[in-house]
């Protein structure tokens, strides 16, 4: 419709139809179909998540990322990770969660809540509640009671459907005897590589063989199509002197978004970590948690903490003495946070277990919740609604153009009667454009999704607002062979060595399968290694052997002891043979098996958990209000 209304912008027919789109867009604005939704982000069966709490969600989640990235979020971040659906998911399946805890009969009473809020540390002097630190943490987090106590009723009723579902998981004993002997498995492998690097200059360039595969791929070596255009630019610096913004205004501003001035408690600490991972025998564990204990001793007994963690910690912020930086609660893992913010400056935590291993903690220094007051942010905010201002009257600007130029029928007729000054390129392609305000981004893209002879909308660009004409687009064609020659040839040699690599890899394994033996078979050029045991639970214990082979090889069997085709690894062809296949002469003692078990069990009640949201929302009408969301 719109590339329509472009193409034909002289006719009296379609400029009386741009007329009444626009009176109707003033009368009756956008986005009335959203009803009495279009403040909501979402409804999960007609119950309303709204945005603010998706918007609290989010900032928290950005906190805890900024947190962990040490202050400042890499650009795009965000964007690539999806972290706003993330946060919305989140907050659909703990609404689907409650509703289904509802329809089993579960609830959670005003006693019970009241008993949890009195458990929380947080809440506490001397180990018992106190109801006066209550209503101070509250208010240092900008919180009421009424609305603290219905949100936390809302969490608990979440995590008691949560057990209630997870409590139906169960593991059988002989499935933990299964998976030990599963992942107790062994194998040791003759193994070699065909690398088509080392192959290329075997490769024969016929010039007859070069011309014939160019013709098949030259569509890869097209430049980049260029056009020539005509533009009007309507920069919003031109327009901030015009705005006058007023203390009063700002004021309200202010009080209506204090909310983004507002920092939580911080805190700074270093840490110790003695690092266990998951699967570890339950001797290693206690090892480790015994190191840990011992650097305790010689951390309270007056030992420099930083000196400490860089003779004994496994992280990563060993060299910086431990140095964790400043972070809000909830930025790390939970039994670390509540340590941390249980702690007094200069005071080291005991022994803390994570899934990470065991950390010994010394906080450094607190950083109380902070607002920003208004003479602090005045001139940054002045300055935000100076610019969103101008930004409103250079988009009208744009606006009345953008309307003058469909009553005039071309842009071309627009110049000769408007003080707007219209602009002309050269012809460009979009990875060389000329200057701004033509390489900006999003004026490139809008540009090039153009037509011949069609005219853009208006274009928000990071400067201000563009419109613009499409005079011409340049054709790409495919150069002569002669000119890319060169570049050509690479392509085709590491396209053939591929070739020979992989032929020469399956000439290698039906000999090797002829012979009944990978050495044998093997030609002087190509080595045969022989690996060391691999370990099914950690395949890196292959050394050189790629994790590909290894997961194929583990499907052999000693009967049938090389793979039906060569394993592709990049442009490297693997051909293998199983040597020896057995199982870790390793007892499973009792902790090994309740640790086993509690492994098994988690998994279990993960996949219960999700299997009983998938079908929950299968059945569940939710509505998403998509631009809120962008």
């Amino acid at each position: 419709m719109l590339s329509i209304l472009r193409k034909q912008a002289q006719s009296i027919v379609i400029q009386i139809v741009v007329l009444i789109i626009a009176i109707v867009f003033i009368f009756w604005g956008v986005g009335s179909n959203l009803g009495n939704r279009r403040n909501s982000l979402a409804t999960v069966n007609g119950e309303e998540i709204p945005f603010d709490a998706f918007q609290r969600n989010y900032d928290n989640a950005v906190d805890n990322m900024r947190a962990q990235f040490g202050g400042t979020i890499p650009q795009g971040f965000l964007e690539g990770l999806g972290l706003n659906r993330q946060v919305l998911n989140q907050l659909i399946q703990a609404e689907i969660l409650r509703q289904g805890g509802r329809e089993m009969g579960l609830m959670v009473s005003k006693m019970a809540t009241q008993d949890e809020i009195k458990s929380i540390p947080a809440f506490q002097t001397n180990g018992q509640f106190d109801l006066n630190r209550y209503k101070e943490v509250l208010e240092e987090n900008r919180m009421n009671p009424t609305s603290f106590e219905a949100s936390l009723q809302n969490d608990l009723l979440t995590r008691r459907v949560s057990e209630s579902i997870q409590g139906f998981a169960v593991v059988p004993a002989e499935k933990v005897i299964s998976r030990h002997n599963y992942t107790g498995e062994q194998i040791r492998l003759a193994f070699a590589a065909v690398k088509s690097e080392e192959l290329q200059g075997e490769v024969e360039v016929h010039d007859q063989d070069l011309a014939a595969w160019y013709e098949q791929h030259k569509n890869d070596y097209l430049p980049e199509p260029k056009i020539r255009l005509q533009y009007l630019f309507f920069n919003a610096e031109d327009d901030l002197a015009q705005v006058q913004v007023s203390d009063d205004a700002l004021k309200a501003r202010y009080e209506a978004e204090k909310d983004k001035y507002f920092t939580p408690e911080q805190r700074h600490a270093r840490h110790i970590l003695l690092r266990v991972k998951e699967g570890d025998d339950p001797s290693v564990r206690a090892a480790k948690k015994k190191t840990a204990e011992e650097v305790l001793v010689q951390a309270k007994a007056g030992n420099d903490f930083a000196e400490l963690a860089r003779q004994y910690s496994e992280d990563s912020s060993a060299k910086n003495g431990g140095d964790l930086g400043f972070f809000s609660k909830g930025a790390m893992v939970e039994s670390f946070d509540n340590a941390v913010f249980q702690l007094e400056p200069g005071e080291i935590s005991d022994v803390v277990e994570t899934v990470f291993g065991y950390h010994l903690i010394k906080l450094e220094e607190v950083r109380g919740a902070t607002t920003r007051s208004f003479e602090q942010v005045r001139e940054e905010l002045a300055d935000q609604v100076r610019r969103q201002e101008g930004k409103g009257l250079t988009f009208k600007r744009a606006s009345q153009a953008y309307e003058e130029i469909f009553r005039a029928g071309s842009l071309a007729k627009f110049q000769e009667n408007n003080k707007e000054s219209v602009r002309e390129t050269d012809f460009f392609s979009r990875n060389e454009p000329p200057p701004a305000p033509v390489s900006d981004p999003r004026f490139l893209q809008a540009a090039f999704a153009l037509k011949k002879g069609e005219l853009s909308s208006i274009v928000e660009i990071s400067q201000g607002y563009a419109i613009f004409f499409v005079n011409d687009i340049q054709a790409p064609s495919a150069p002569e062979l002669n000119e890319v020659r060169e570049q050509v040839e690479v392509a085709y040699r590491k396209e053939k060595s591929i070739d020979l690599a992989r032929s020469r890899a399956e000439t290698l394994l039906n000999e090797a399968r002829d012979k009944k033996s990978l050495s044998d078979a093997a030609p002087k050029e190509i080595a045969v290694q022989q690996s060391g045991l691999i370990l099914r639970s950690n395949p890196a214990s292959g050394g050189e052997v790629p994790a590909q082979v290894v997961h194929e090889a583990f499907s052999l069997s000693m009967k049938d002891a090389m793979p039906a085709k060569p394993v592709t690894v990049g442009d490297i062809f693997y051909v293998f043979q199983l040597l020896e296949r057995g199982n870790e002469e390793k007892p499973l003692d009792d902790a090994g098996k309740k640790q086993l078990h509690d492994q098994l069990l988690t998994g279990a009640q993960n996949d219960l958990m999700k299997g009983w949201l998938k079908w929950m929302q299968g059945r569940t009408d939710i509505w998403i209000n998509e631009e809120l969301l962008k």
